[in-house]
């Protein structure tokens, strides 16, 4: 991979270096609210599924020191990228990324191996949406042979019993993922992302749920992102820049 074809950003403030490719899905602000939504797993083995470059394991690695992290990406070239980047952090000893699609994982991926799973999928389903001309892109954001009933499926695999799972995914998807988890996990919590207090709806919401809990479902007051100004907000900031946790 040529130094061309990839960028050396920071996330947390800084606190992450973290390499990506220039052309194709960049990683954003969803990566790290994630991580964030995962509290502190202290002493705990983390499933990422569809980890790509690392950004969400990066970021959880670098708030929680003693968490271990497992990455299953299906693209090969994300996984070595994936790696590089636990290296250049100093986390090659926490986070393994593996290749390996959700549905067919390598042996070292292990049903009801995970204390956590967490997820951050392709947001479109195939048949609605018009991908982008960028295959790296195009396979971030839609869905391909794997619809997001799959990536649940797995994350309830892969979860150990009690085991949490978290996904961020887009808001008119709300009513899948309540679906999918149905009769199947508990305790499930939902986490609006407001773009702004004005009122408008949110775009993006956190769900979080546990194998097996048959706790009923709680809706969270959420999280403003952004001011009037379109800065981000003190609460938004002190989690994407001063790597708090997002408070569920």
């Amino acid at each position: 991979m040529s130094a061309d074809e990839i960028t050396l950003d920071r996330l947390l403030g800084g606190r992450v270096e973290f390499a990506q490719l220039a052309e194709g899905y960049r990683a954003a602000i969803d990566p790290v609210l994630l991580a964030a939504a995962l509290g502190e797993p202290a002493g705990e083995h983390v499933l990422d599924l569809g980890a790509g470059a690392g950004a969400a394991s990066l970021c959880l690695a670098a708030r929680v020191p003693d968490c271990r992290v497992t990455g299953l990406e299906r693209d090969a070239v994300l996984v070595r990228l994936a790696s590089e980047n636990a290296g250049r952090n100093g986390f090659a000893d926490r986070l393994t990324f593996v290749e390996g699609d959700v549905r067919a994982p390598p042996a070292s991926v292990a049903p009801a191996s995970f204390d956590r799973v967490m997820a951050n999928p392709p947001y479109l389903e195939a048949a609605r949406a018009s991908p982008s001309p960028k295959p790296g892109r195009a396979t971030s954001q839609v869905e391909s042979d794997a619809p997001l009933e799959d990536w649940i499926a797995a994350a309830l695999a892969f979860a150990r019993p009690k085991g949490v799972m978290t996904f961020i995914h887009r808001a008119d998807r709300l009513g899948d993922l309540l679906a999918a988890f149905g009769g199947k996990a508990g305790e499930v919590a939902i986490f609006p992302l407001w773009p702004m207090a004005d009122g408008r709806p949110a775009k993006r919401v956190i769900v979080r749920a546990r194998k097996g809990s048959a706790a009923p479902t709680r809706l969270m007051p959420g999280l403003v992102l952004h001011e009037k100004d379109g800065r981000f907000t003190d609460a938004a900031e002190a989690i994407l820049r001063g790597a708090a946790a997002l408070e569920f």
